[in-house]
């Protein structure tokens, strides 16, 4: 399975992959990182918090994002050199995000494109926004 090549990539081209957050995710995602912050695993300790429940954890929303590079586009053989997010908003487990990706710079010489990379919730609600410098698969 090999991913899109740089000499078929433009700027514009979008790509995006769609989620609900379900409680096992955030679990398995707390069991694999560590992360047993009880914004994320404990009811009654989140509704006290900041965001008045539990929340996902923001990487585990980042990493839908690279699923959409590492999947769709460029997809399989993609390597992600340098991401920059910011977290706008929390995501609450029922969720359904959409992470998705567009090209903004094309760098053939360099093997290199510059995505812009947005995750919003199913209200259209902004979560994540940022940037990614990928190098797509050779030939």
């Amino acid at each position: 399975m090999k991913g899109i090549t740089i000499d078929q990539l433009k700027i514009g081209d979008k790509a995006s992959f769609s989620k609900t957050v379900s409680e096992s995710d955030v679990y398995l995602f707390a069991g694999i990182t560590g992360d047993f912050n009880p914004a994320h695993v404990n009811e009654m300790e989140a509704r006290e918090s900041l965001f008045e429940g539990r929340v996902a954890h923001g990487m585990l929303v980042a990493g839908f994002l690279s699923t959409v590079v590492g999947m769709k586009m460029p997809g399989p053989g993609s390597i992600l050199v340098r991401q920059e997010l910011k977290f706008l908003a929390p995501v609450r487990i029922g969720d359904t995000v959409t992470a998705q990706v567009e090209i903004l710079e094309v760098h053939p010489r360099r093997n290199i494109i510059t995505l812009g990379a947005l995750v919003t919730t199913q209200e259209g609600k902004k979560v994540i926004q940022g940037k990614a410098v990928v190098k797509p698969p050779v030939k």
